[in-house]
């Protein structure tokens, strides 16, 4: 089974670029995106029902602003939207996607603004999913987190670690929740099996940091320990253009 997870930064914009040969081509099982910044009803055919995949999607209140998507070959028994609290389900930031074998979180996690000044709300909202994915996997179930986590986690997962220690993305407090994660839990895919730098998500389009390779790695999969004997890779497809992101993705056996 292959996942893959995409900050697409608009899905319009990118449907444009390519993006409906790109998904017939790349073929995954489970399509996880984040900022589509779109309502159904501004969609095209081909992206509400394209060939071979069921969609689900939420969208923010606010129009061109945040949007979570699912593109999935097999149908969940049930898909949810939000994780519980007006304030955070408003932004259309999470879908709750129950496959029986596994339940998944397509998040795009809250950016910290400019001037750090939404980092609060930020960390609210990294509270309240860990609670959500808490309940279920002290229930035995199996957990999938992917998305825009828009932190990275240690020095070697952005290009620059020292240059932006008093920047939201790398905060102390961002990377202390980080560690907190992990530390019920839940494993970083990537890691798991890469552990040296140079590997990102992310790059600045104004600076045009993708040619120099200066990113940050802020998009992840993460599973709850109790789903890797069926982790079988991971993936960073920094080739992939069309986004100031790129896809990231696992493999399960």
């Amino acid at each position: 089974m292959y996942l893959l997870s995409w900050n697409v930064n608009g899905i319009r914009a990118v449907e444009k670029k390519g993006f409906l040969n790109w998904l017939e081509n790349e073929s995954p099982d489970i399509l996880c995106l984040q900022e589509t910044k779109a309502h159904p009803e501004q969609l095209s055919e081909g992206l509400i029902k394209p060939r071979g995949y069921k969609t689900f999607w939420s969208s923010a209140e606010r129009k061109g602003y945040s949007g979570v998507s699912i593109f999935t070959k097999k149908g969940p028994v049930s898909v949810e939207e939000g994780i519980g609290d007006r304030e955070f389900d408003s932004e259309g930031r999470t879908l709750v996607a129950d496959y029986g074998d596994f339940v998944l979180f397509n998040i795009y996690f809250p950016n910290g603004g400019a001037g750090n000044k939404r980092v609060p709300f930020k960390m609210a909202f990294y509270d309240k999913f860990l609670e959500k994915a808490n309940k279920l996997k002290k229930k035995g179930r199996k957990i999938i987190v992917c998305g825009d986590v828009n932190t990275a986690h240690h020095e070697i997962d952005l290009a620059r670690p020292k240059e932006n220690q008093k920047n939201t993305g790398f905060l102390p407090e961002e990377r202390a929740w980080m560690t907190k994660f992990v530390g019920q839990g839940y494993v970083d895919t990537f890691r798991h099996f890469q552990k040296d730098g140079g590997h990102y998500s992310w790059w600045d389009f104004k600076t045009g940091a993708r040619a120099r390779n200066v990113g940050w790695r802020i998009d992840y999969f993460f599973v709850s320990e109790n789903m890797l004997p069926q982790l079988n890779g991971a993936c960073i497809l920094s080739n992939v253009m069309g986004s100031d992101h790129c896809p990231v993705g696992i493999k399960l056996k």
